[in-house]
C-alpha cells in the first residue's frame, strides 16, 4: 500500500540502513516516492535489489555495519554520488530472545553492537554532512525500548539506549540546526522474528499473542512506520526535536 508523501523531497539525499526488508524497505520506498535520493544499506545484496526494484532513486549499498570502516564508507558513497547527506534512518538491528538464565557475554555484545554502536559509528559519520545540511537524523527504535519485555531484556535495553542517544544527540546537536527523533513502533510485519532463529511454529504463536495485547487488534504495518519516519525527516517539520514517537496501535497503554 502506497503512502502519499507529505511534501516533495527532491534533491534530499538520505542514508536507511536495513533496507532489504520490513520498516527499513518500507522506508527507503516513501522516500524515493516522495523525490529524495536513498542509498539503501544492508548485509543482502538481493533483498536490497528487490527494495530498489522499479525505483531508480534507490541505490543499493550492501555492506556490514558492524566492519570497522563501514560508517565511513557508507557517508562517503552516498556524497560522493549526489553531493551532499540530508537524512540518516538509523534502522538496522537485531531482535533476540536471550533470558536471563540463558544470557550471555557474546549475546550483550552482538545486540549492543548493532543496536547502538553500529548507529552511533554512522552518526559520527555523517555528521559533518549533515552539519553543513542542517539535516537530521531518525533512530528506529521500539515501543520496548520503554517498557518491558520479559526473556528479551537486553533487546529492550539496547533500544532504550538508542532513545537516550536520541534525546542526549538532540540537545548536543540543537546548535548546528541538526534535528534527532526517533520512531519506536510496536510488533509490525516484518522477519525479524525469523531472523532472531524462531521457529515458524513460535513465530505464528508470538503474533497471534501479540495482536491480541494490541487494543487496535493487530500487528502494525511497515508503510505505517515509514509514513512517521518520512514526516520527522521532512525539512518542514522545524521545531520537533529529541522526540521518540511510539507508534504501536495503543500497546503503550495496555
Amino acid at each position: 500500500m502506497a503512502v502519499p508523501p507529505p511534501t516533495d523531497l527532491t534533491g534530499q539525499v538520505v542514508i536507511v540502513t536495513g533496507a532489504g526488508s520490513g520498516i527499513g524497505r518500507a522506508t527507503a520506498h516513501a522516500f524515493a516516492d516522495a523525490g529524495a535520493h536513498v542509498l539503501g544499506v544492508g548485509r543482502r545484496k538481493d533483498a536490497l535489489e528487490e527494495t530498489a526494484a522499479g525505483r531508480p532513486r534507490i541505490t543499493p549499498h550492501p555492506a556490514d555495519l558492524r566492519a570497522a570502516g563501514t560508517p565511513q564508507e557508507i557517508t562517503d558513497v552516498a556524497v560522493q554520488r549526489w553531493g551532499h547527506l540530508d537524512t540518516l534512518v538509523n534502522n538496522a538491528g537485531a531482535t533476540q530472545v536471550m533470558p536471563l538464565a540463558e544470557t550471555t557475554a557474546a549475546g550483550i555484545a552482538a545486540l549492543f553492537e548493532l543496536n547502538v554502536t553500529a548507529p552511533s559509528l554512522l552518526a559520527r559519520a555523517a555528521l559533518p554532512h549533515l552539519r553543513q545540511r542542517r539535516g537530521t537524523i531518525v533512530n528506529i527504535s521500539s515501543t520496548y525500548g520503554h517498557r518491558p519485555l520479559p526473556g528479551a531484556a537486553h533487546y529492550a535495553a539496547s533500544k532504550a539506549a538508542l532513545e537516550q542517544l536520541t534525546r542526549t544527540w538532540a540537545l548536543e546537536l540543537a546548535a548546528d540546526g541538526i534535528r534527532v527523533n526517533a520512531v519506536a513502533p510496536g510488533p509490525t510485519e516484518s522477519q525479524a522474528l525469523t531472523a532472531a532463529g524462531l521457529a515458524a511454529a513460535t513465530v505464528e504463536q508470538i503474533k497471534r499473542e501479540e495482536a491480541g495485547r494490541i487494543p487496535l487488534g493487530r500487528r502494525g504495518e511497515p508503510h505505517e512506520i515509514a509514513s512517521w519516519v518520512l514526516r520527522l525527516a521532512d525539512p518542514a517539520t522545524t521545531w520537533l526535536t529529541g522526540q521518540v514517537l511510539t507508534i504501536d496501535g495503543g500497546l503503550e497503554l495496555a
